[in-house]
C-alpha cells in the first residue's frame, strides 16, 4: 500500500483520493481553506464525466441531484433566432451510454466528500495550505505553510490553476489572461416568467464579441446564468461584484429574450477567463499535477470538471498493484495516457470562441452552417468527447 498525498480538497483532488483509495492505497487529502467546501454555480457533466463519476462510485448521487438536459440549443442573440439544437435525449444517450446533466458544483463536491468521510483510506485535513513540494528518491512531502511536511509515496498536485506544485515543478508563471470577463448570476427560478424557461435546456445567445449562457440547477429550482464579453482585460480579477448596469451594458448586443433573461439576474460576480498553454511535463519522480494543475482550460467545452474526474480515475488504475519503486514510473504512465487528451480540449475550448462571437457576414454564415447539422451530424462532432470512457477494461489495461 502507498501513501498518497493530495494537495488539494476540490473537485479534483477528492476525485483522486477516491480512486487511489480504490486501489488499494491510502490518500491523505490536504485542503488550504478551513473547511472541505466549493464555491461556484451550475457546472455541466457530458456522460465521459458521469462515468467517471460511475468509476468513482458516486455516480447514482451526483444523477439523484442534477437535471437531465433535453437539448444544447444554440441561438442568435442578435435576431433571436434558433439557429441549432444538439438533442441529448434518446438517441444521444444511446450512442454515447449515458445524459447529458447539469449540477451545482457544490452537489457534485458533497458528493466526493461524502464518498471520501466514508472510505476509511482516505483522511482529510483542512487548513493545510500546501505552498512547496520536496522529494527524493523514495518519497515525497508537501510543504505547508506553517513549514510543516507531510511526506507520503506519492504527492499529487490537484491545486487549482494557480498550483504551488506547478509553480515548483513546471515553474511557468501567472496563468494566461484571455482577455474575456465573464458575469455570473444564480437566480430562483420561481422569478423566471414561465416563456423563458427553456425547460431542460443549455441555452447559448451568440453575440458580437459576446454570448450568453444560461440552464436550471439544482434540481430545476434555480436558473444559472453565465455571460461573457472579450473586453480586452488584462487584469486576473476573480469573484468580483459588478453592478447589475455593467452587465446589461456589456451585453447589450444581445437583445429580446437574451435581454430579458440578463435584467433578472441579480447579485452579479465576474471573473477574468484564464487558462495555460498545454505542456508535456506534468511528472517529477514522484511527484504529479491533476486537473486544473495540469491542463486549465477555458470553460467553453464545459469539460474542465470530466477532464480532472477522467484524470483520477486513469491515475487510480495506473496505480493499481504498483510496488514502491514503481511509482515513478506508473506517474509518467498516467501523463502518457492523458497528455493528448487534454491538450486537444484545452486547444478546442480557446478555438470555440470563434463560433461564439462572430459579428455580420460571419455570424450569417455560422448560422447557415449550424443549422444545416442534423442530429447525428451535431452528434459526431462531440463524440471525440462526450463518448470517451475511462474505467472498465480500458483503465485495466492502463495499468498494466
Amino acid at each position: 500500500m502507498a501513501e498518497v498525498i493530495v494537495a488539494g480538497g476540490g473537485i479534483g483532488g477528492l476525485a483522486t483520493a477516491l480512486a487511489v483509495a480504490a486501489r488499494g492505497h491510502h490518500a491523505v487529502a490536504l485542503e488550504r481553506a478551513d473547511e472541505f467546501a466549493e464555491i461556484g454555480a451550475g457546472i455541466q457533466l457530458a456522460p465521459n464525466g458521469l462515468h467517471a463519476l460511475d468509476v468513482l462510485g458516486v455516480g447514482a448521487a451526483v444523477r439523484a441531484a442534477a437535471v437531465r438536459m433535453a437539448e444544447l440549443r444554440f441561438m442568435d442573440g442578435v435576431t433571436g433566432a434558433h439557429v441549432a439544437s444538439l438533442p441529448l435525449t434518446e438517441q444521444y444517450r444511446r450512442r454515447f451510454a449515458g445524459p447529458y446533466v447539469v449540477v451545482h458544483r457544490a452537489e457534485l463536491h458533497r458528493a466526493l466528500l461524502d464518498a471520501c468521510l466514508a472510505a476509511d483510506a482516505v483522511s482529510l485535513y483542512a487548513g493545510a495550505h500546501v505552498v512547496d513540494y520536496a522529494r527524493d528518491a523514495t518519497s515525497a512531502t508537501a510543504v505547508l505553510a506553517d513549514g510543516t511536511g507531510i511526506t507520503g509515496d506519492v504527492l499529487i498536485g490537484a491545486d487549482g490553476i494557480h498550483s504551488a506544485i506547478r509553480a515548483r515543478l513546471i515553474g511557468d508563471g501567472e496563468p494566461r489572461i484571455s482577455g474575456i470577463s465573464v458575469y455570473r448570476a444564480v437566480i430562483p427560478m420561481e422569478r423566471v416568467p414561465d416563456a423563458l424557461r427553456f425547460d431542460r435546456s443549455v441555452v447559448w445567445w451568440a453575440g458580437p464579441g459576446c454570448h450568453f449562457v444560461h440552464y436550471p440547477i439544482a434540481g430545476g429550482r434555480f436558473l444559472n446564468l453565465a455571460a461573457s464579453r472579450a473586453d480586452g482585460g488584462t487584469e486576473a480579477v476573480a469573484g468580483e461584484c459588478v453592478h447589475r448596469d455593467r452587465v446589461l451594458g456589456e451585453l447589450a448586443a444581445l437583445g429580446g429574450t437574451a435581454q430579458r433573461l440578463l435584467e433578472l439576474g441579480a447579485d452579479w460576480k465576474t471573473w477574468m477567463l484564464v487558462d495555460r498553454d498545454p505542456v508535456s511535463r506534468w511528472t517529477d519522480g514522484r511527484v504529479a499535477l491533476l486537473g486544473d494543475a495540469a491542463h486549465p482550460m477555458l470553460h467553453y467545452a464545459a469539460q474542465g470538471a470530466c477532464q480532472a474526474l477522467e484524470d483520477a480515475v486513469v491515475l487510480g488504475a495506473r496505480l493499481a498493484g504498483a510496488r514502491a519503486d514503481e511509482l515513478p514510473q506508473r506517474l509518467a504512465g498516467y501523463r502518457d495516457a492523458r497528455h493528448e487528451r487534454t491538450t486537444r480540449i484545452t486547444l478546442a475550448a480557446r478555438d470555440s470562441i470563434r463560433l461564439w462571437h462572430p459579428a455580420g457576414a460571419a455570424a450569417e454564415t455560422r448560422n447557415a452552417l449550424l443549422g444545416a447539422m442534423s442530429a447525428d451530424r451535431l452528434h459526431d462532432h462531440v463524440a471525440w468527447m462526450h463518448g470517451f470512457r475511462v474505467g472498465g477494461p480500458r483503465a485495466e489495461e492502463a495499468a498494466a
